[in-house]
């Protein structure tokens, strides 16, 4: 689950990471309080979005193209700007071309910045570690960076005990060229943030950038947290942080009923039982001249119930011309999948061709139900015949 940035720096400050006084604003009545609260006589207005490049970005069809992050020398300019942001759709170039609404602001304190840093926390599941990845070169995305000048990234791989061992802040502080007078506070404010990863469970934490000021401290100026999905039932707290206005209404739909689901650009809708066989099947679809219309795991004990969920949802998407069903049967028998595919077919109506490949438990008896419907599916033998008559449909 994707964070706010104000959200983010909320569960950083719980930890003493050093962070900026700022206000959330949601509606316009709030604009004014938030803003005559700010202390200093620079302030920034901030889009929040769950997207990169906010700064950079335009806002759609307003003739504005100051960026979605706006520097502001008085409150009536804070003020005026962010009326002008509030509820206009910002494109990024991590929104794609229809851009995102922003519903919600955040207008932070200036600061005095002397040096930016780029730092993050990962999960690597490649060496079962945390990965720490730090570089000078602060303010930009780092895919530029290890693109144009990979030499000035650090990576830091640590096992997860409570605590940043010595050895590897000292690589950070050799890294990043820290100064002597200032590594006890650059040390301090890494712990502090690698204690918000941990006590959070989050999978990533970025601060981008992470700041020297002019008074000799370092402070996190941006932050973006993503919290692990399967640990939220622990952060009660943060779950209800969650902004279902960022995320599709179909994806919502689908984590209601225990369906994995994630929408994609092609026009062949998947219906799969696991993930790896999910991913397999999408390959597939493409390696046939076709493009998967999404993501969609029902999982190895989906009932009948859920099967006809899944193709409400699949559904939901107009560019979908054909279905794709590929079960393995294992824990879920075929014959279970096939009755909720005929059961599916004739409530929903399916108007689209709907291509069926069973295997695994029961095949028989799912296949027999299929062919008793009196439904115009196309069955298929194995996967790769299955991606053929799949693309061939689209014809």
């Amino acid at each position: 689950m994707n964070l706010h940035e104000y959200q983010a720096k909320m569960l950083l400050k719980n930890n003493d990471v050093r962070v900026l006084a700022g206000n959330p604003v949601l509606n316009d009545n709030e604009i004014d309080s938030a803003v005559d609260s700010i202390q200093t006589p620079v302030m920034v207005v901030k889009s929040q979005i769950h997207a990169g490049g906010r700064g950079a970005g335009k806002f759609k069809d307003s003739g504005d193209d100051k960026g979605g992050v706006r520097v502001c020398f008085s409150k009536e300019e804070a003020k005026e700007n962010a009326k002008k942001m509030l509820g206009k759709t910002l494109v990024t170039k991590q929104t794609g071309p229809d851009g995102k609404v922003v519903n919600r602001l955040y207008i932070e304190e200036g600061c005095d910045i002397k040096k930016e840093y780029y730092l993050s926390m990962l999960v690597d599941r490649s060496t079962s570690s945390i990965s720490i990845i730090a570089s000078t070169e602060g303010g930009m995305e780092i895919e530029e960076v290890a693109e144009k000048e990979p030499e000035k990234i650090i990576t830091v791989n640590v096992p997860g005990d409570k605590s940043i061992d010595q050895p590897s802040l000292d690589r950070l502080v050799q890294g990043l060229q820290i100064t002597a007078d200032q590594s006890a506070d650059f040390c301090d404010q890494i712990q502090k943030i690698y204690t918000s990863f941990l006590s959070t469970d989050a999978s990533l934490v970025e601060v981008n950038p992470f700041v020297l000021t002019g008074e000799g401290n370092f402070l996190a100026l941006d932050a973006k947290v993503s919290i692990d999905d399967n640990a939220l039932y622990k952060h009660k707290d943060i779950a209800e942080m969650r902004d279902e206005t960022e995320e599709d209404p179909a994806e919502i739909e689908a984590s209601k009923h225990e369906l994995n689901y994630v929408k994609l650009d092609g026009s062949i809708g998947c219906m799969v039982n696991g993930a790896g066989l999910a991913m397999g099947t999408m390959d597939i679809i493409q390696l046939h001249g076709g493009s998967p219309a999404n993501f969609l795991d029902v999982g190895g004990g989906a009932t009948k119930e859920r099967v006809a969920k899944a193709f409400s949802i699949i559904l939901q998407d107009p560019n979908v011309k054909v279905i794709l069903v590929n079960i393995f049967g294992g824990i879920m028998k075929c014959d279970i999948i096939a009755e909720g595919v005929v059961a599916a077919a004739k409530e929903l109506s399916i108007q689209v061709p709907l291509v069926v490949r069973l295997e695994g438990t029961n095949v028989e008896l799912g296949k027999e139900i299929l062919n008793k419907s009196g439904l115009a599916i196309i069955s298929a033998d194995n996967l790769e015949d299955a991606a053929q008559k799949a693309v061939g449909a689209l014809s």
